[in-house]
């Protein structure tokens, strides 16, 4: 099986939005697979961690779960590409 390497770090916007919505992993899996998303716990830590790529259907499910718009998943790419830019 060949690996994915992720090109940027979504996993960080992830994170940031569950931690935002004061959730814990096990209750966001929890809600993923409510909405019929099969997803282990190591597979979502990978992919909070940048380590495994995100499928389309879970990045929907999780959209919905924290009522967020997909801009926010990327708003942390921007943040720190400015700061980059400031030095």
């Amino acid at each position: 099986m060949q690996k994915i390497r992720p090109d940027l770090d979504l996993g960080a916007g992830i994170r940031a939005l569950r931690k935002g919505a004061h959730m814990t992993q096990e209750q966001v899996l929890a809600k993923l697979q409510l909405a019929g998303i099969p997803i282990s716990k190591s597979t979502y830590a990978k992919i909070e961690t940048n380590r495994m790529n995100i499928k389309v259907s879970e990045l929907l499910a999780l959209r919905r779960i924290f009522g967020c718009s997909y801009d926010d998943f990327f708003r942390h790419l921007e943040q720190s590409e400015a700061n980059t830019e400031e030095r």
